[in-house]
């Protein structure tokens, strides 16, 4: 099997700004927190359902949702997640410059004992924090 490198693509989710964030890095956090919150429930047409006009512009429901859940039903359940680091930047190869942190966790699931999952928020046009990527290897 060749190793697990998915996308959920330019995931943009529509998450609520986190109120008294001091740091960049702690409000893309808390986004990033929540947002993996839905995609370990298996939510993932409700994570399209909440993304902006990029990531629905860039992907259909359809095929969001089955590159989520093809990527993660794979992997079982999560047995649990710590994260590895948080950085932020304004420039990311591919993508239009901005303000973004990239957040990496070690994880664990029942069915892949070590995992890297990135998660990358970004700080969208009317001030909120949403999830722009997603991959697990």
């Amino acid at each position: 099997m060749r190793g697990l490198a998915v996308t959920c693509g330019l995931a943009v989710l529509l998450v609520a700004p986190v109120l008294g964030a001091d740091k960049p890095e702690d409000a893309a956090q808390a986004v990033a927190d929540s947002w993996l919150q839905l995609v370990d429930q298996g939510q993932y047409e409700a994570s399209w359902e909440q993304a902006a006009k990029p990531l629905k512009g860039a992907i259909s429901k359809d095929e969001w949702t089955k590159g989520c859940g093809g990527a993660r039903q794979p992997l079982g359940k999560l047995v649990s997640r710590k994260l590895k680091s948080r950085q932020y930047t304004e420039q990311i190869p591919g993508v239009p410059d901005g303000k973004y942190v990239v957040i990496q966790y070690d994880s664990v699931f029942e069915q892949k004992a070590s995992a890297v999952e990135t998660v990358t928020p970004m700080l969208d046009s009317d001030g909120a924090w949403r999830v722009s990527g997603y991959f697990v290897h």
